[in-house]
């Protein structure tokens, strides 16, 4: 016998009313503290207004609100972003894949003061460092930090030659950025603090790519001459330098060395005429013996007569006889 759905559900009518708000009160209690607890991450503040008003802040860990009339942001304070320029990261892993589209070429082509084009693709890492700022003062912070850096860099690039953006200003071109940027953020009151700007890669456009290459090519080359002609002229000129030195030096070395010579023959010579003045005769004599004992050994075997003389054959006898007894 089929039971009829109808007496079924009479027997529900009679659950007294008193049991089913029970039951409503418990399900509402339960669903009141299920919406006041709420759990902010190691890397996170929570943010909690008041009928959209903001009331306070609130740190890691378990918290509680009030239900209904409180809502909770969670902001991540402790954590580094990025935003991208000119490219888009599509796998970030040991070989990170990238990819190109056309709002980030549009976003990357800039042009530089010389009236040339670059290719700039840059990264910003940032960090929210005001969380009230960053959820009130401005309506969307992300766009508006995309904007500004945007902004700024075609204003940094619009101030060098497309040389210096491509080559030796990159480094120059990051800080200033960089300190842009956070000057515009603070001045905006965005809430965000500019951890560091990279310039991912800088490169002329696509269809003067190979020529600027080949031309980049030939400035290298000539500085590798150059350098290579800087570093003989290293090499040859303090050599010769040196050299130039040292002859100097032996000059003047020589020099000195013959005045002291002449001084000291001046002082000799006066020495001895201030002797031959107190006695002439002896001191002509002493000259005359010292003169004869210097010269007289350098001449060899010498006969001197006096012009009376007329026979030398026994002093020659007598000669030979010495040089013999010598031998």
């Amino acid at each position: 016998m089929k039971k009829d759905p109808f007496n079924d559900l009479s027997q529900y009518a009679k659950v007294p009313k008193k049991t089913i708000g029970s039951i409503l009160l418990g399900v509402a209690i339960l669903i009141a503290i299920a919406s006041s607890t709420f759990q902010i991450g190691p890397e996170e503040v929570g943010v909690i207004t008041r009928f959209g008003e903001f009331k306070k802040t609130v740190p890691s860990g378990l918290n509680f609100k009030m239900p209904f009339i409180e809502e909770v942001y969670k902001v991540p304070v402790e954590r580094q972003q990025k935003q991208e320029f000119g490219f888009r990261t599509v796998r970030a892993d040991v070989r990170s894949e990238f990819r190109e589209s056309d709002q980030a070429r549009d976003e990357s082509l800039m042009l530089t003061g010389d009236l040339n084009l670059a290719d700039v693709e840059w990264v910003v890492q940032y960090r929210i460092e005001d969380p009230y700022n960053y959820l009130f003062k401005v309506r969307n912070p992300e766009t508006t930090l995309r904007d500004i850096s945007e902004s700024a860099m075609r204003q940094i690039v619009g101030d060098r030659t497309v040389n210096e953006v491509l080559t030796v200003g990159r480094t120059e071109i990051a800080s200033k950025l960089e300190e842009l940027v956070q000057s515009l953020c603070r001045e905006y009151s965005l809430g965000i603090k500019i951890e560091q700007v990279v310039l991912q890669d800088v490169n002329p456009p696509e269809p003067v790519k190979a020529a600027f290459n080949a031309v980049n090519e030939a400035q290298q080359e000539k500085a590798t001459l150059i350098n290579q002609a800087k570093s003989e002229y290293n090499k040859v000129i303090p050599k010769a330098r040196g050299q130039a030195q040292e002859t100097i030096q032996k000059a003047e070395g020589y020099a000195t060395e013959r005045v002291n010579t002449a001084k000291g023959e001046v002082a000799r010579f006066n020495a001895l005429y201030k002797e031959y003045a107190k006695a002439p005769q002896v001191t002509k004599r002493r000259i005359y013996l010292e003169t004869m004992s210097d010269v007289l050994p350098k001449l060899g075997s010498k006969i001197i007569t006096d012009e009376k003389g007329s026979n030398v054959l026994p002093l020659l006898q007598m000669q030979l006889q010495n040089e013999k007894q010598e031998k």
